[in-house]
């Protein structure tokens, strides 16, 4: 958060009124509301921020929501059936009401406010025209450096595929010019004509630029003016009777050419534009993007959301939402339809990039029709992900047929405990929901009850740890899997019974595949995975390769991966951490001071008192401490 949005948040607060219900009616005194820009946060009964807005004129915005017509927004009664209080941070100016609600939201997370979720970073290429010899570089983060960055790409595989191409047209360095130059020679990349070696002297600056200049046109998609060029230095270097230069600028063109016609890409114009299409159907919407750049479609991103408000305040909520992340920003913004707020948000993105962004609606010619062509694709991925979901669904299904689950386990979590002869044990949990992987809902867990290697203990301890969290949060899942045989099942079902639980969560305990040999030792068969269920002497099997089996066995590995990662990321700063640090009073600083002083470990270990004592800097008392902490 910046120092502004800090500001922002701690500004005028005003004091809440009460609502009242009269007369079946909600009411509100707006008298004690001011007439100035601001946000409002609207709470629960339980003290629960429910949603965050904006206001240029905060007692005017308040009046639409209890008005006795309404404001004409059929889900608002839903919304207000919750509110129990309202509260008001005044602001100078509607931009920064802006800025605030963005903050608060992000703080907050809001139940109806839109939620993001979807963190998938799309890649993009930077290249920092400020170096001596620029270099191109794949990022996740687009940020104001003052480096040209290109993109976003959804697939990074495909545009290193793409730089490998441009490398041979345009050979710029690889690697750090320092790092190259501590070499005797020149990378493998020169010896393949891929790099210029700029790092060795192969190549001045100026004719460098020339290759940079050539590269940019090409991620802009100027092909044309890049073969152009490249003709007149052949015709040029062919006059000079330099052949080869002139035959390596016509492999040039040639390769140029070649990708150009494999694009086929449609021309929409000039220009980076994003282009925005909103697909609603009930309470779930699908936003989508396409990225316009330099008049090619070069890709979409979509996101799914659910929403009971009108769809202008979810538009609006969602472009605060994307484009405060670290994103490219560009030229023109196109919108399915109006927004009240159009000109705030335009001003408030152009403020971010340093450079005027229009925010358009467009209603007619091929601005109109890219706006179409958004919305049909915004459609088409609400279709796809439907049928995602009912193949999930009847997945699910499945699950609670096959082990008798007292409800859909639309959300699955499994446990696993790791430690190597009772050291850095940890646990772990992986969750499914609807069928899909939460990797944000995933948890470690250190174990603190529990010493030597103790597995039964050691899941006991997590077990509690986790459901005794979750009667808290009432956040439970509806079934849970657990990584062992009877004896891990014996202790989950205990668990669930101390917590009156058993007839609420349905318990399942996966046991690996056992390999099974012939007669003859010879020919080796894996069995398939074997579920327990409490109370049922055979285990349960699915068919093999069932999507069900997959989708389980794909949980467990997760729950096991996530286990083993954090005891290793333990155990390994364990092992990498110094004596230094179990002494009180020696910070890192202290530490480096000591080292210093007396070469190493080995000889600190080894210093009597008086050379401690000696030590510049150390006080007694400390030294005395050190000299204990070793010989006692």
């Amino acid at each position: 958060m910046s120092a502004r949005e800090k500001d922002l948040c701690t500004g005028a607060l005003y004091p809440f009124a009460e609502l009242v219900y009269a007369r079946g009616m909600l009411t509100i005194d707006l008298s004690r509301y001011p007439a100035a820009p601001g946000v409002y946060q609207m709470y629960s009964a339980d003290d629960e921020i429910l949603y965050v807005g904006k206001a240029k004129h905060l007692r005017n915005r308040l009046r639409s929501y209890f008005s006795a017509s309404g404001d004409g927004r059929a889900q608002i009664p839903l919304l207000m059936e919750k509110v129990q209080r309202i509260e008001v941070i005044v602001t100078d100016t509607e931009k920064e009401a802006l800025l605030l609600e963005n903050t608060l939201i992000k703080r907050y997370r809001p139940r109806y406010n839109i939620d993001l979720r979807d963190d998938k970073t799309y890649v993009s290429v930077r290249i920092d025209l400020q170096e001596e010899f620029p270099a191109l570089q794949i990022v996740r983060q687009v940020k104001n450096d003052g480096a040209c960055y290109f993109g976003p790409y959804s697939s990074a595989g495909a545009i290193r595929q793409t730089l490998k191409e441009v490398y041979r047209i345009f050979p710029l360095r690889h690697s750090s010019i320092e790092r190259c130059r501590k070499r005797g020679r020149p990378c493998l990349f020169y010896q393949i004509g891929q790099c210029s070696a700029p790092c060795h002297g192969k190549i001045g600056r100026a004719d460098y630029q020339k290759l940079v200049v050539g590269v940019i046109d090409l991620l802009e998609g100027r092909e044309s003016q890049v073969i152009e060029l490249l003709r007149q230095r052949m015709q040029a270097a062919s006059a000079e009777l330099r052949f080869e230069d002139a035959a390596r600028l016509r492999d040039q063109i040639g390769a140029i050419e070649k990708s150009v016609e494999k694009q086929k890409v449609t021309d929409y114009g000039g220009g980076n534009q994003d282009v925005i299409g909103i697909h609603r159907q009930g309470g779930e919407v699908e936003v989508v993007l396409l990225f316009i750049r330099q008049g090619k479609l070069i890709g979409r991103r979509s996101y799914p959301l659910r929403w009971t408000l009108d769809l202008s305040e979810l538009l609006s909520g969602f472009l605060q939402q994307y484009y405060s992340r670290q994103v490219i920003l560009p030229d023109q913004l196109f919108l399915p339809f109006e927004l009240e707020d159009r000109a705030l948000l335009a001003e408030w993105l152009s403020e971010k990039r340093g450079k005027k962004i229009s925010l358009l609606v467009p209603q007619r010619g091929e601005k109109k029709r890219l706006c179409r062509l958004a919305q049909r694709n915004a459609g088409e991925s609400f279709r796809q992900r439907g049928s995602r979901r009912e193949a999930r669904e009847r997945l699910l299904e499945e699950v609670q047929e096959k082990f008798q689950l007292p409800q859909l386990p639309q959300r699955i979590e499994c446990f696993d405990i790791s430690n190597i002869q009772g050291t850095h044990a940890v646990g772990s949990m992986a969750v499914l929901l609807n069928g899909e992987p939460a990797t944000a809902e995933y948890r470690h867990f250190q174990l603190k009850t529990v010493t030597g290697a103790d597995d039964y203990a050691s899941l006991t301890e997590v077990l509690r740890r986790r459901l005794q969290r979750g009667i808290a949060e009432q956040q439970l899942p509806q079934m849970i899997l657990i990584d062992g045989g009877k004896g891990q099942l014996g202790v989950l079902s205990a668990v669930l019974a101390e917590f009156a639980l058993q007839e609420q969560i349905g318990a399942v305990g996966i046991a690996k595949s056992r390999v099974i040999a012939n007669l003859r030792g010879k020919a080796v068969e894996r069995s398939e995975e074997r579920f327990f269920l409490p109370g049922r002497k055979n285990p349960v099997r699915f068919r093999r390769g069932a999507a069900a089996l997959f989708l389980l066995e794909r949980l467990r590995d997760e729950a096991h991966r996530f286990a083993v990662t954090y005891h290793r990321k333990l155990r390994s700063k364990a092992s990498l951490s110094s004596p230094l640090e179990k002494i009180p009073g020696v910070g890192p600083a202290r530490r480096k001071a000591l080292l210093k002083h007396f070469g190493s470990l080995k000889r600190l270990r080894a210093a009597s008192r008086e050379e401690l004592q000696q030590m510049p800097g150390l006080p007694s008392r400390l030294a005395e401490s050190i000299y204990l902490f070793f010989h006692s």
